[in-house]
């Protein structure tokens, strides 16, 4: 192609994106009151055990409209990443040799599956144990006087730091496989400065994690830890398989 073909067929992925970043939050918005119903329990079964009221609440008069947009666009992404992912595909691959699009395959396939697998581990594991350490009785940091009414915009936003946190923490191995790709980091490297990791893992907690308690802190570090390692076995592959492919020419001599 030329460079205006190439730009013509690039602005073609950008509309068709669109449209499905379109569609989906349409298709969002409609069904976002069924996904703030699946959201809100964790928060209720927290309060519930708690031994208050299990309600939440908005205090502003749109704030309930405003939650359901808001929820309905991000619910939008999430439907058309799919079709976004594949426009992406279109425009990449006819520059790409066979193996190379086995490739970038994998990487997508890898890429959507981690940050789902995050996102699970956020609300099944991580939520639970953050929601009971901010509202439970025997807190250090809650007064005996004061009585929670948790407003469900701002609980949406812990939501969503709690979830696209690990979402994107558990995309450690792609970050690793793309370092071990052009040649910034090898299996020796990693685990040479392992100590290093380990701290930068804590700092990364530290920050992400909403609440100061070690407990909640060790249920984010941990999965970090182990795709460390398992990024480390990653980046193995990754080296071994450049070096099968720079060895192979010397040999075919």
């Amino acid at each position: 192609m030329t460079y205006f073909e190439h730009l013509s067929e690039l602005r073609k992925r950008i509309i068709n994106s669109l449209y499905a970043i379109g569609i989906g939050a349409f298709i969002g918005v409609y069904l976002s009151k069924y996904f703030v119903t699946w959201i809100n329990k964790p928060m209720l079964k927290a309060l519930a055990d708690a031994h208050l009221d299990p309600k939440l609440i908005y205090t502003h008069p749109a704030g309930a409209l405003n939650l359901v947009i808001t929820v309905g666009v991000y619910l939008g992404f999430v439907l058309a990443s799919p079709i976004v992912l594949y426009q992406v595909w279109l425009f990449v691959a006819p520059a790409l040799y066979k193996h190379e699009r086995g490739a970038i395959t994998g990487f997508m396939f890898s890429t959507v599956f981690l940050f789902l697998a995050g996102i699970a581990f956020g609300y099944f594991v991580t939520l639970p144990y953050v929601l009971h350490f901010l509202v439970s009785p025997g807190s250090l940091f809650m007064i005996h006087d004061l009585q929670p009414m948790i407003s469900i915009n701002e609980y949406f936003d812990v939501i969503l730091l709690v979830l696209l946190g690990m979402g994107l923490m558990f995309e450690l191995p792609v970050l690793i496989f793309f370092l071990s790709l052009f040649g910034i980091v090898t299996p020796k490297f990693l685990w040479k400065n392992f100590r290093y990791a380990i701290l930068i893992i804590t700092v990364v907690a530290a920050v992400v994690t909403p609440t100061p308690d070690a407990t909640t802190m060790l249920v984010f570090m941990a999965p970090m830890i182990g795709l460390y390692f398992l990024g480390i076995a990653v980046s193995a592959v990754v080296v071994r398989r450049r070096e099968r492919r720079i060895g192979a020419p010397a040999e075919a001599r």
